[in-house]
């Protein structure tokens, strides 16, 4: 159907890379042309080899499944006549031992909160069907297994 890429850029700087003395700071750089400074967590990796004002694949992972349950949240309210004026989610992502004690991301809790025009608001059984059916037409929800969850 579509291809999707993304270019990731790492190069070697620090004293001991053979002892683990190296930054891992990296760059994202997406088909548009953007380009995002990266880095594992500092919950993972601890500074001086991480860089915490940079992005890290945990947190990039929640923003993609609340990103791609806004847009498709935004496409099924427009096709039944609800205006947004605005959305905001304060995603949170969980983090917890799996298989073997290796960790994943287990659990994304998405906190939408929404403003419609003032001349039609969804009831709230109408909003809650909404998210239901985006989060089964979310693109990135239909690949993952982390629970997700719409509070």
């Amino acid at each position: 159907m579509s291809e999707h890429k993304a270019t990731i850029n790492w190069k070697r700087n620090g004293p001991d890379f053979l002892r683990g003395q190296y930054s891992r700071e990296h760059t994202w750089t997406f088909d548009g042309g953007l380009t995002i400074p990266a880095s594992p967590s500092p919950s993972v990796v601890p500074a001086p080899f991480s860089n915490p004002a940079n992005v890290d694949p945990e947190e990039a992972y929640v923003a993609a499944i609340s990103s791609c349950h806004m847009l498709t949240f935004l496409f099924l309210a427009s096709r039944q006549g609800f205006q947004v004026e605005s959305y905001r989610d304060e995603a949170v992502g969980i983090m917890t031992k799996g298989v073997g004690g290796v960790p994943w991301v287990s659990q994304v809790t998405l906190h939408p909160s929404i403003v419609y025009a003032e001349e039609r608001a969804p009831a709230p059984e109408a909003s809650a069907q909404l998210h239901h059916l985006a989060h089964e037409q979310c693109f990135i929800a239909n690949s993952v297994k982390t629970e997700i969850v719409v509070r």
